[in-house]
């Protein structure tokens, strides 16, 4: 028709738009408040454990990150009870691979000896007086880190466990 022009209105374009458009962009918004409500509770966080298990007079407790996220800051830690306290030293045995997923700081205390066969990492620390014994492990999460890792913590006399604790950190994207 002569003397019409093609102008489109908001309302043209609204029309013109298939039905499961407002639907979709509904849910795009619902899952993005989810994940927002899920960040705010902390579930996406560093969650500690506590593993412990006694033999023989000793107790070994582990406070460890069972679930992490790189880059984050998490604890490792080692307590071990003994009434009547340690001989000399102390030995731990890690299984070797577990600490591949941190960024380390180091231990405090430090080993006074520390050696790697294939699989476990030994470390042998001077006793304490008194009955507990305490290593922590300064760490991060590698940013790099896409999946966690099982582990065994062990106080070995020589190389046979005395006490020994199973746990696994699991790393969240």
């Amino acid at each position: 028709m002569p003397g019409t022009s093609a102008v489109a209105t908001a309302a043209d374009v609204e029309e013109a738009s298939h039905p499961a458009v407002p639907w979709v962009r509904r849910a795009v918004l619902a899952a993005m408040a989810l994940l927002v409500a899920i960040g705010l509770t902390g579930l996406l966080g560093v969650h500690t454990s506590e593993a412990s298990s006694s033999h023989d007079g000793y107790t070994l407790t582990l406070h460890y990150p069972a679930v992490a996220r790189a880059g984050l800051d998490t604890t490792w830690r080692v307590e071990v009870t003994h009434s009547g306290g340690f001989g000399k030293d102390l030995t731990l045995a890690v299984t070797g691979d577990y600490f591949d997923i941190f960024e380390t700081q180091g231990f405090h205390p430090n080993p006074s000896e520390e050696t790697r066969n294939g699989h476990i990492l030994y470390l042998t620390f001077t006793a304490p007086p008194g009955d507990t014994f305490v290593v922590d492990f300064d760490a991060y999460i590698q940013p790099a880190s896409q999946r966690g890792r099982a582990a065994t913590v062990a106080l070995v006399e020589g190389t046979t466990p005395v006490v020994a604790v199973r746990y696994r950190t699991r790393i969240l994207p």
